[in-house]
């Protein structure tokens, strides 16, 4: 009889794909994450191209399939400084194919400063992506820096946080792993 609910228990929680895709925003909060701010809508992202330090361009959709964490930084935001070790230790920990994290560098951030910044800090598991005319920043409503934006797998930002936080913290990791669930 106990075999019997907790395998139907089991099954109706496994069923229920709305309760298993929504991640605990609020113990994400209670968790570090406190200035995290949750969309009531999720909504589609920049269409804006960005480039690389070789002249390559992206767009956001590039990692359509993926959850995101971006970050918009630059080279002379001394909490971009604080926070940029733990992004780096959070995309060599949880990085791959279901999750990255995507650092866009926004203003005037040359290639050879940011790579002086990265070695300065210890970064070595971030992107070197540029929005010099801060043309992306713009479409999503950056207005200081760092912002970080939660992006799900269908392209949609689903929360973001003004200000550097310890994205490597077990609060940050659990609400990552939760919003790659399917």
């Amino acid at each position: 009889m106990l075999r019997s609910a907790l395998l139907y228990t089991a099954l109706i929680i496994g069923a229920n794909t709305a309760f298993a895709a929504q991640p605990d925003w609020q113990a994400a909060r209670d968790g570090g994450l406190g200035k995290l701010v949750v969309a009531d809508d999720p909504a589609p992202l920049s269409e804006t191209e960005f480039t690389d330090p070789d002249g390559g361009t992206h767009t956001l959709a590039d990692w359509k399939g993926k959850v995101v964490l971006l970050n918009f930084w630059a080279t002379w935001c001394a909490p971009c400084r604080e926070e940029m070790p733990a992004l780096d230790r959070l995309q060599a920990e949880m990085g791959g194919d279901d999750f990255e994290v995507v650092t866009i560098a926004t203003g005037r951030n040359s290639p050879e400063r940011i790579d002086d910044f990265f070695k300065e800090v210890g970064v070595e598991n971030l992107p070197v992506l540029l929005d010099p005319r801060q043309q992306v920043a713009r479409d999503m409503g950056v207005v200081g820096l760092p912002v970080t934006v939660l992006i799900d797998r269908d392209g949609n930002e689903v929360a973001r946080y003004l200000g550097d936080a310890e994205w490597d913290s077990d609060a940050a990791k659990t609400l990552i792993t939760q919003l790659m669930a399917p």
